[in-house]
């Protein structure tokens, strides 16, 4: 039942993940543009070069606000990375030991001789 649960959140955040990329794509692209208008408005000397980059920063970061979504996508590709993360998880079993003292010397004997 644990399976089918994991199943099914991993299906949801999948479809969540493909309906995304879109934004997310339009996001990383748009950051990477910002990051580049700001470097180049703090090397520039220029005021009117500095306003220029200033307006188109600003229409850059209008964009970037505008593929929010794809915050959702980045989330869903967390639960999904979890999801994958528990369906690959080991169960732990817990061997019990045995309290013979005879069983016992043998084990560690046995651990001296390798």
């Amino acid at each position: 039942m644990k399976k089918f649960g994991l199943l099914v959140a991993g299906g949801i955040a999948a479809l969540i993940l493909l309906s995304t990329i879109g934004p997310m794509v339009g996001l990383a692209v748009s950051v990477v543009l910002l990051y580049f208008i700001f470097k180049q408005f703090l090397k520039t000397e220029s005021t009117g070069a500095k306003i220029g980059l200033g307006i188109i920063g600003f229409i850059v970061l209008m964009a970037s606000i505008h593929n929010a979504p794809a915050i959702i996508g980045v989330a869903a590709a967390y639960v999904l990375y979890l999801v994958y993360k528990k369906w690959n998880q080991n169960k732990h079993t817990k061997i019990k030991e045995d309290s013979d003292p005879f069983a016992n010397f043998e084990k560690q004997w046995n651990e001296i001789k390798h």
